[in-house]
C-alpha cells in the first residue's frame, strides 16, 4: 500500500503565502483523486482541495476557493497545495490522501482510503 509523506508545513504569519507538498511512495497514488483535508484541534477533519487522476479538474472547499491551488504530478508520484492570503483560521494539521477507485475529484473524507500522517501549518495573527 502507499505510504504518504506530507511536508510544508511550519510557522508563518497572516497574509503569508505557503506551498505544501505530499510525495507516495506506491502506484495507487498516480492512479486515483488525492485530496487535501486540513484538521484542527477540537474541530472535525475539513476537505481543502481534490484533484482528478489526470490532474485536468480540482475541486475546492470553501476556505480554499480563490486562495489555494491544488496541483499533481503524476509522473513524479507528487501533489502540491499552493496557498495564499493565509489567516490564522488555516491553522490545523493538514492531510493529504488518495480516494482509491474515483477518477474525479471528491469531498468525503470516508472516500478517501489511504492517509498521510500531517503536516502542520500555524498562521500567527
Amino acid at each position: 500500500q502507499d505510504q504518504l509523506e506530507e511536508s510544508g508545513g511550519e510557522l508563518v504569519q497572516a497574509g503569508d503565502s505557503l506551498r505544501l507538498s505530499c510525495a507516495s511512495s506506491g502506484r495507487q497514488f498516480s492512479a486515483y483523486t488525492v485530496g487535501w483535508f486540513r484538521q484542527a484541534p477540537g474541530k472535525e477533519r475539513e476537505f481543502v482541495a481534490s484533484i482528478s487522476t489526470s490532474g485536468a479538474n480540482a475541486y475546492y472547499g470553501d476556505p480554499a476557493k480563490g486562495r489555494f491551488t491544488i496541483a499533481r504530478d503524476t509522473a513524479k508520484n507528487t501533489m502540491s497545495l499552493q496557498m495564499s492570503k493565509l489567516t490564522p483560521e488555516d491553522t490545523g494539521l493538514y492531510l493529504c490522501a488518495v480516494a482509491t477507485g474515483r477518477s474525479e475529484p471528491v469531498t468525503l473524507a470516508r472516500l478517501y482510503k489511504i492517509w498521510g500522517q500531517g503536516t502542520q501549518v500555524t498562521v500567527s495573527s
